[in-house]
């Protein structure tokens, strides 16, 4: 179905940019066919194909600049072949999409679910909307350094109901970032047609909420498609903040091949055929006399056996081979040596505080290099909860000290495109429960990117976390628990000012996302000397009390107790051996240090781990087992561990003393050395 609008819309248009349209769009076309023969011949496991919505992608990456940012989604190929095959990697690009050695993944992650900075592409994770967020951050770090660049970033009409598509969008419009948030509307979110996914007549009217521009776009017209880009980006360019582009289209295959269409009246699909991007374009094309049809049937015939002989080259490829050890190297990048700091912030006296130990790392590590930056809600002006950051405004300004509006999945998910981009972002959660908002983000998106495709990602969340302040379960929680297990992502925990100041450091330093736990109850209450001389390496554990008779095993707010009930109990015996229980500070639980607590177990022949979090499920459970697997041959005795009740955490102070482990301390290392 030719329309005198698509003709209209093809006149701004001149014949070359025309013919380079219809061959960009024959491009995904026929490699689509490919793979869905390939599919039906039982050679590819599972294909989303994008057959009939092409001129979305195809337009989008055509009409941005090189230097501009896309965040496809799975459906999004035209994206890929436009920027890969203008690189020169379309051969890399189908090793990918077939799982063989040499693919930008290596086998680690399928089809779309990667990216590559090279080509200024950031691929999907299968969390939909997750890496909208992440086009705030891209293009917050180009308005930093000055630059026109914009992100557009891409997702279906379903996906508009996630979170994290209104934190994007919210955040964008506030800061006035130049981001196209490009919404496929192809009438169904796998089965479920929008009359059941949204009452707003168009997703279009939503921009006006957000304060932001919008518009309806035929997105099967290449041409309309193009323009409105344009349009869109130049307003980004001009610093008019975001645009919401809704463009109206259909997909012509199930959202994957076994979903099937039965769902979908067979009308639509004959109402959609006759507005074929395609078809349109060869339209306009012939009609103007810019080509004929035996021409463009020459053209779409190349351009077909190039794709074939390439795919049939990718399909013959080795699959990836690899082992253990190069698979586990390939989820952190090499940390940097620790090294010795000169410190402005802090007097150099034995009274710092905690707090200004964290506060004073973060001061010094921004002073000292100019990509680091802190966001979070309330970090400028208020500074902070805590008040960790207050004067940071005065000092650094407001474009590295953010205020962030009440969006911690928003706010991870930009960090991770600052990290992409060159920044260190220190992200603020305003208190460590409150991470839970912004679990897929930590977990899918952070802590995978570097196994799965090779991005570093030098983001550190700060978590101000643990009880003893009266602040019931959901301002006390330890969440070391549900982090620990997730394989891409550092865990640390300090005790001491001296620690927190340098550990803090270490993390900003790393190449690698690192999750910074400061227990609230430490901040006022536990003072000592940082010396810049004396630099703590993530991973390294510390012998904080020696002893003989046990060894104890903690990290964080249980520290003080462990060491008050060791030295509560020096002196003492139990079946005639005396007590002298030696206290292991761990500082850092992913990765911990088995050589320290290993080495300590061998000597004293007892071992118990202590945290303040419930005992069910919490990270003792892994260094119980690790210790009893690795040190078994040493042990006099079975590993103890010692936990919170398995309640949450109450309100009322006396509550809080029989849900706290801390006054059960001495009677179970008591317990362990009459064993």
């Amino acid at each position: 179905m030719v329309t005198d609008q698509t003709v209209a819309n093809a006149a701004a248009f001149g014949d070359a940019e025309l013919l380079g349209l219809f061959d960009a769009l024959a491009v995904p076309r026929e490699i689509e066919h490919k793979m869905l023969n390939m599919l039906r011949q039982g050679r590819l496991s599972k294909w989303f194909s994008g057959i009939g919505q092409e001129a979305i992608a195809v337009g989008v990456a055509a009409a941005l600049d090189s230097t501009d940012w896309i965040l496809p989604m799975h459906r999004n190929l035209g994206v890929w072949t436009n920027r890969v095959g203008a690189g020169g990697d379309l051969d890399r690009l189908f090793l990918q999409l077939l799982g063989r050695d040499g693919g930008f993944t290596q086998g680690r992650d399928r089809t779309f679910h990667f990216g590559s900075r090279e080509h200024r592409v950031v691929g999907m994770i299968s969390h939909l909307g997750a890496t909208m967020p992440t086009a705030c951050g891209l293009t917050l770090a180009a308005q930093l350094r000055g630059e026109p660049t914009c992100a557009a970033t891409f997702c279906g009409e379903g996906a508009t109901s996630e979170g994290d598509v209104h934190e994007a969008m919210n955040l964008a419009a506030v800061w006035r970032l130049p981001v196209l948030f490009v919404i496929e509307n192809n009438g169904y979110g796998l089965s479920t047609p929008t009359s059941e996914q949204f009452a707003c007549e168009r997703l279009v009217d939503r921009a006006r909420g957000y304060g932001m521009a919008g518009e309806v776009v035929d997105g099967n017209d290449i041409c309309a498609v193009v323009a409105a880009v344009r349009r869109a980006a130049d307003r980004g360019r001009r610093g008019d903040g975001p645009t919401l582009l809704e463009f109206m289209t259909f997909r012509m295959r199930g959202h994957e091949e076994t979903s099937g269409t039965a769902y979908v009246p067979d009308e639509l699909f004959e109402l959609w055929r006759q507005r074929d991007p395609i078809l349109r374009l060869r339209h306009v094309l012939v009609e103007r006399g810019i080509a004929t049809e035996a021409e463009l049937d020459a053209r779409a015939e190349a351009i077909r056996a190039e794709m074939v002989a390439r795919i049939d080259a990718a399909f013959a490829a080795s699959p990836p081979s690899s082992d253990a050890e190069r698979e586990l190297a390939a989820v952190h990048a090499p940390s940097v040596a620790p090294r010795p700091r000169v410190t402005t912030s802090l007097t150099g006296d034995a009274g710092a505080r905690y707090l200004d130990a964290i506060s004073a790392a973060m001061r010094d590590a921004m002073a000292d290099d100019p990509a680091v930056l802190l966001m979070g809600q309330d970090v400028a002006e208020y500074g902070g909860a805590f008040k960790a950051t207050v004067g940071f405004v005065e000092q650094f300004g407001k474009h590295r000290v953010r205020n962030t509006p009440i969006i911690e999945s928003g706010a991870i998910g930009a960090a991770i495109g600052l990290a992409l981009d060159g920044y260190r972002p220190i992200v603020e959660m305003q208190f460590g429960d409150f991470i839970s908002c912004g679990f897929n983000q930590v977990v899918n998106h952070l802590a995978t990117t570097r196994y799965r495709w090779g991005a570093e990602l030098p983001v550190v969340i700060r978590a101000p976390i643990g009880g003893g302040t009266g602040a019931g379960p959901f301002h006390s929680q330890n969440i070391e628990g549900w982090f620990g297990h997730v394989a891409g992502l550092k865990v640390v925990a300090p005790a001491t000012p001296h620690d927190a100041y340098h550990l803090l450091r270490a993390a900003i330093d790393d190449p690698n996302p690192v999750l910074f736990l400061e227990h609230k109850r430490l901040y006022r209450t536990v003072t000592g000397a940082v010396d810049p001389a004396d630099p703590v390496a993530l991973g390294a554990a510390r012998i904080v009390r020696p002893g003989t008779s046990a060894t104890v095993v903690t990290y964080g707010g249980a520290l003080g107790w462990c060491l008050a009930a060791a030295d509560q109990l020096a002196g003492d015996t139990v079946n005639g051996r005396r007590i002298d229980a030696e206290v292991i500070d761990l500082r850092s639980l992913v990765p911990w240090d088995r050589d320290t607590v290993l080495a300590s177990v061998a000597r004293t022949a007892r071992a118990l781990v202590v945290h303040e979090a419930p005992r069910t499920g919490g990270f003792g459970g892994e260094l119980a087992a690790e210790i009893g697997e690795l040190a078994f041959a040493h042990l006099d005795a079975p590993v103890r561990r010692l936990g919170a009740l398995d309640t949450p955490i109450p309100f009322h102070p006396a509550l809080e003393q029989i849900h706290s482990p801390a006054a059960r301390v001495a009677d179970t290392i008591r317990d362990l050395c009459a064993w």
